[in-house]
């Protein structure tokens, strides 16, 4: 589709859609939004004059926002947001933000399309099926583009590779940048080791005077600390908020040791911290029914001033099988992918760790789909977003890939970007397993088959439900 092709379809499209008669975005119920499907809505501030774009929701309630740019080069990214967010319902604006966000894939030719999901909290499969979703409402609005790509970051990569694995035939090729990889049964071991071992060297959270719960819970379901309060306790215990000149020598020393033991950043902290309470009880109670997915048995913590005191004192405890199995199920991955999938990942990543990479390399290794896999590597440090770009850079070489066939290199790719780009082809990250202490049984990778996935599906009531 050329350029005035392509402008003549959006207009005589939006002069339609203008037509119709639809709701405000919030006031509209659920299956009225669906049958009346995208509305046009102005674009975030960084597209306009540059794309047209749509808001609507769709069968289960989920929001989301459709753009397409005055070019359009005929293929779409579906977009897999992070989190999870841990509101009761979709949010309207998350959408709209994330395109926003991600706006350099319109800026490069792409239609885009994103969903809010229908509701906040843990859920990789309900991610992954509110994601085809809105890719199945853009083809049903505005037609099937001649490629199809899916792109997520953070807890999104985890949902946009659960997407590639689940959706077969609907996508063309995956992007993964930053994404949470090593799936939700391994994936988060070290934010349970900071939870054991703040509590060990800290005692405050759960304080002496206040009920006692067991700390894989994250936070008792009743509790009602926010996180400025959590903040507080944190800084009590190891002033992370102050210089170190102010911090006293308890202080400094307990902060030495958590990030010593658990190999955080002291930068990053705080957010691990908020995800191993709020977002495990979320997990935890509304989730997985009370039932603990988490084990600390057989771990060995080190790095402290006194690590035989630490593994004397440190809270243990082992998971119930059938929470174990249910979080694999929803959030694991098998490697049987069939597309191509490039990741893109920040070397000095505080967050999801870039041993993440290697997990999700031997996952694919392990299924024998690793010629599917291209990985790349930046000398950045943070997270949630990387360098424009990259992003143009990574979205061009997937493309290239999927049309010709012909598979990158780590080289390629860095030698593709013209400026603005910090690859570094040659890094090599060390195994999950030097960064994150394997639980017993943890080496082998996928940490859920593809036999085993179908074996799990005819459990009724299996994984987290939407």
């Amino acid at each position: 589709m050329n350029g005035t092709t392509a402008r003549a379809w959006r207009q005589g499209l939006a002069a339609c859609l203008a037509a119709l008669t639809v709701g405000t975005l919030t006031a509209a119920a659920p299956a009225d939004a669906a049958t009346a499907g995208p509305a046009p809505v102005a674009c975030p501030a960084a597209l306009a004059e540059k794309a047209t774009c749509w808001t609507g929701q769709d069968a289960n309630g989920a929001h989301y926002a459709v753009a397409v740019p005055e070019d359009w080069n005929s293929s779409l990214v579906v977009h897999a947001h992070g989190g999870p967010d841990l509101g009761a319902g979709s949010d309207p604006a998350r959408s709209l933000d994330d395109l926003g966000r991600w706006s350099v894939m319109v800026d490069q030719g792409y239609a885009w399309a994103g969903s809010s999901y229908r509701r906040g909290g843990y859920g990789t499969r309900m991610a992954a099926a509110d994601t085809e979703s809105v890719r199945r409402v853009f083809a049903g609005r505005f037609g099937a583009p001649e490629l199809t790509l899916v792109h997520g970051q953070s807890w999104g990569g985890n949902v946009a590779a659960k997407v590639a694995e689940t959706y077969p035939g609907h996508y063309d090729g995956a992007l993964l940048t930053n994404g949470v990889l090593a799936g939700g049964s391994r994936g988060y071991d070290y934010r349970v080791d900071l939870r054991v071992v703040y509590q060990y060297y800290c005692g405050n959270h759960p304080r002496p005077t206040e009920p006692r719960y067991p700390l894989w819970q994250g936070l008792r379901a009743d509790s009602t600390m926010t996180s400025a309060g959590l903040r507080a306790r944190l800084q009590e215990c190891t002033g992370l908020a102050s210089a170190p000149r102010e911090r006293t020598a308890v202080q400094q020393r307990n902060l030495d040791d958590i990030l010593g033991v658990t190999g955080i950043p002291e930068r990053s902290l705080e957010s691990h911290l908020r995800f191993a309470t709020f977002t495990f009880r979320d997990l935890v109670h509304r989730r997985l029914g009370g039932r603990n997915p988490f084990s600390n048995r057989g771990v060995r913590y080190s790095g402290s001033h006194d690590d035989r005191a630490l593994n004397a004192g440190v809270e243990r405890f082992s998971a119930d099988p059938t929470a174990v199995r249910d979080l694999s199920y929803d959030s694991d991955l098998t490697g049987d992918v069939h597309i191509p999938v490039l990741t893109l990942r920040a070397i000095d990543d505080p967050t999801a760790f870039v041993e993440h990479e290697s997990a999700y390399r031997a996952t694919l290794e392990g299924a024998g789909r690793g010629r599917y896999l291209v990985q790349t590597f930046t000398r950045e440090s943070e997270h949630s977003e990387l360098s424009g770009a990259e992003y143009a850079t990574s979205v061009a070489a997937l493309e290239r890939w999927v049309r010709t066939g012909v598979r990158p290199t780590a080289g390629s790719v860095a030698r593709a970007c013209p400026s603005g780009c910090f690859y570094d082809p040659d890094f090599r990250p060390g195994s999950y397993a030097s960064r994150v202490a394997a639980r017993p049984g943890g080496l082998r990778w996928p940490a859920m088959t593809a036999a085993r996935e179908r074996a799990w599906s005819r459990v009724p009531g299996v994984g987290i439900a939407p």
